[in-house]
């Protein structure tokens, strides 16, 4: 499977403190009518531990239901317990999904040995593509590049969700990994990153800004792999104001409250994470206004 393209990394609207579901299955509508390749349901945007195991397979059947056969469907399965993770990744290969994205365990931190052996014992239980999810800022440990070239020699390991925030990490990756897997991909974590990585040969981006303007973020992806630059920087800073004002507090609080103010479902955030400040509040809704998004 040869991963590329723009990735949506959904959020979970709520209200009232339960999921809304039927929010969810109109925000994956909106996703396939603006063409993009893939939704990316249960992830970080996704609030996904704040999730029980009942909503987590409801939200899977949903988007399932909902996408399957007119966009892939990649669902986050990853936990800071492999056998946790094993049975998270099960659900989701017998629910239909088409593939799982697996963060590397936060809090626990292990050492790269232990991150290879967690990707291994997940390999060996599920026969089910696996997209490796490397967001040192989340988990609090990275994966070095070395571990990550033992880890794409497993079976059913086809990319790589590259949210380090090290453009050079990304590089290295790409030349030294990419050039012995020619259908291995490595995708943008970051929206800001996401041109920046395809001039380097990433193929696309799991994006947090396409939850609200995915034909831009369509758009600007589909230049980048024409290898149109000129016409992917020229969007790229176009929605690089949103690029910033998505991420001025903890993901999802920012996209969730954009996305209420352009009428989306969204709803709250579940506690840990709590409502906008007032200040940055405003300064999100004039980066809209900005954008013509809202008046």
């Amino acid at each position: 499977m040869n991963v590329s393209g723009v990735y949506t990394a959904m959020v979970t609207p709520f209200k009232n403190n339960k999921v809304d579901f039927e929010g969810f299955r109109k925000n994956v509508e909106f996703q396939i009518k603006n063409g993009v390749d893939g939704i990316v349901p249960i992830g970080t945007t996704g609030e996904a531990p704040t999730l029980s195991h009942e909503e987590k397979e409801q939200l899977i059947k949903t988007a399932v239901k909902t996408a399957k056969g007119k966009v892939n469907v990649m669902i986050g399965t990853g936990s800071y317990s492999t056998s946790q993770t094993i049975e998270n990744t099960k659900m989701a290969k017998e629910l239909g999904a088409d593939m799982a994205l697996i963060v590397t365990p936060y809090y626990n931190k292990p050492t790269q040995e232990g991150l290879y052996r967690h990707f291994k014992a997940i390999t060996e239980e599920v026969d089910f593509p696996v997209f490796v999810y490397n967001i040192k800022g989340r988990t609090g440990q990275n994966i070095e590049t070395p571990t990550l070239r033992r880890i794409v020699d497993l079976p059913n390991i086809i990319g790589v969700k590259e949210a380090s925030g090290d453009i050079n990490q990304m590089c290295d990756v790409i030349n030294t990994i990419c050039s012995d897997h020619e259908t291995f991909s490595v995708m943008s974590g970051d929206d800001g990153l996401t041109v920046p990585l395809m001039v380097l040969g990433g193929k696309g981006v799991i994006s947090v800004v396409s939850n609200i303007v995915p034909a831009k973020v369509v758009e600007m992806v589909k230049y980048g792999l024409e290898n149109d630059f000129v016409n992917a920087r020229r969007i790229h800073y176009e929605l690089l104001p949103i690029f910033k004002g998505a991420f001025i507090e903890t993901n999802p609080i920012p996209i969730k409250e954009a996305m209420n103010m352009l009428g989306m479902p969204a709803g709250e955030c579940r506690l840990p994470l709590c409502e906008m400040g007032p200040e940055n509040r405003e300064k999100l809704k004039e980066i809209l206004k900005q954008m013509n998004l809202i008046k």
